[in-house]
């Protein structure tokens, strides 16, 4: 694997690409797309935007067919992966909080169980073109923000992040907090006006 993704590396932009493909697709390459974001935009700060379009692009590419895939067999899956209590705790929160889960755990450069999410919404029947725009609205801001920080720190951008890994987690919790509280007002304000209730 390390050959592989060495290779990649070598690629430059074109190698993020599919490394961001293979990475939401399921397969496990922890943090490998954001830190090659960041070298790649460190070596070459002209070319920093582009690798973040590809990477953005990869990402959705891996995690649409991931959540296609879900949607055939997806149930037992979950069910194969839901058996520890992590895993009931973690499909509960899919359930309670939807589409939510999916879009932090896409935007949080600390990493989170986005697989599982993902799965979820495949196989619990959430609509293709909401679980697209979740994806795309979560990874662009992360990774051209990734893109930024190494075209602007070079190669101390990954140190940056680890140093202010609470700040950002508590920024990830506000916005959570703040997104949810729109979903129950909008929740609320549906419920008022239809007519059944």
């Amino acid at each position: 694997m390390k050959n592989f993704v060495a290779t990649l590396v070598a690629w430059g932009p074109p190698g993020l690409l599919l490394l961001a493909a293979l990475d939401s697709a399921g397969i496990p390459i922890p943090a490998a797309v954001d830190a090659l974001l960041m070298l790649l935009a460190a070596n070459s700060p002209s070319t920093a935007y582009l690798a973040a379009a590809l990477a953005t692009l990869g990402s959705i590419a891996g995690s649409m067919f991931l959540f296609f895939l879900a949607r055939k067999g997806g149930e037992k899956y979950l069910e194969k992966h839901t058996i520890s209590e992590r895993g009931r705790n973690l499909r509960q929160w899919f359930q309670h909080y939807g589409l939510l889960t999916v879009f932090i755990s896409a935007i949080s450069p600390i990493p989170l169980p986005m697989k599982l999410f993902v799965v979820s919404a495949g196989a619990l029947g959430v609509p293709p073109q909401a679980f697209f725009l979740t994806i795309l609205a979560a990874r662009l801001p992360r990774y051209f923000t990734l893109a930024y920080l190494g075209s602007q720190l070079g190669h101390g951008a990954g140190a940056y992040l680890k140093s202010h890994a609470w700040n950002i987690g508590g920024i990830l919790l506000v916005l959570f907090a703040v997104l949810f509280g729109c979903v129950k007002v909008m929740d609320y304000r549906r419920a008022r006006l239809s007519p059944t209730a």
